[in-house]
């Protein structure tokens, strides 16, 4: 497959102090390296786009947003096709947002908002409504937390491969020993390359990538067996155990704070 190099649209300067983009990237699409004036939000509805960003390697799948600061260098590449929005926002409205790239935990209002603007194809604010709604979403995303389980990714090519394969079966159970088998490679060193890009053991990988895979399901309300079993546990309580360890709740009492959140 041809890999695409895909050249963003140049702006001199933000029509509006929050901006938006929405796209649809192909397969194999790769974005050259660039660098701007104002800050970032990239959020993919559907799909896994993978980031450079000043040498941290992110990749982004729908459970969350990655936030890039003004005047940072970044790339991308898209592995399969994305719908991608993106939040260009004003460096005078920065200072109160994180200051390093992070990957932020996105409240279901901040969904909303941008789902809203994507929906209507609004990139630039215009009525006194959006301008307002805009600024709802600079707001929110301050409070938004950077998450301590964003899942790192790597340009080490058996590992990359590694990794798309697990985004692409979430329920799969092979052990590290059999994917290494697969690859042609040790168990040792496949062990090694996880912690020297990942910064954690493969074990660990996988169950922050099914702890993230499993709020938007619970957030649909799927009942917490179904989530298990369709993210590759036996039991429901092997997934309550692994999703309390990851954010500290159980699902049920995630999703009772989403309910307080909403006013329901």
């Amino acid at each position: 497959m041809t890999n695409k190099v895909h050249q963003l649209p140049t702006l001199a300067e933000l029509p509006y102090e929050v901006y938006f983009r929405i796209d649809n990237f192909a397969t194999d699409t790769r974005f050259s390296t660039q660098t701007h004036a104002w800050g970032q939000l990239n959020y993919c509805a559907t799909g896994v786009m993978e980031l450079n960003i000043a040498g941290s390697h992110y990749l982004s799948p729908p459970q969350y947003a990655i936030w890039i600061p003004p005047n940072t260098p970044h790339d991308g590449y898209i592995r399969q096709k994305v719908l991608y929005h993106s939040a260009y926002i004003d460096a005078a409205l920065c200072s109160s947002l994180p200051q390093h790239s992070c990957a932020l935990v996105l409240s279901p209002l901040l969904k909303a908002l941008l789902a809203d603007f994507a929906e209507r194809r609004l990139t630039t604010p215009k009525t006194p409504a959006d301008k307002r709604l805009a600024q709802v979403l600079v707001d929110q995303l301050k409070l938004a937390p950077c998450s301590s389980s964003y899942l790192p990714g790597s340009d080490d090519p058996v590992l990359a491969a590694l990794l798309e394969a697990l985004q692409q079966d979430l329920a799969g159970n092979r052990s590290l020993a059999e994917w290494a088998q697969h690859f042609h490679v040790t168990e040792r060193t496949l062990a090694r390359h996880c912690l020297r890009d990942l910064g954690m053991s493969f074990s660990e990988w996988r169950q922050r990538q099914r702890f993230l895979a499993a709020l938007p399901l619970l957030e649909q309300g799927q009942t917490v067996q179904n989530v298990a079993f369709d993210l590759g546990y036996s039991t429901s309580s092997a997934f309550i155990n692994m999703f309390r360890r990851q954010s500290g709740n159980t699902p049920d009492q995630f999703r009772r704070g989403l309910l307080k959140f909403s006013g329901n």
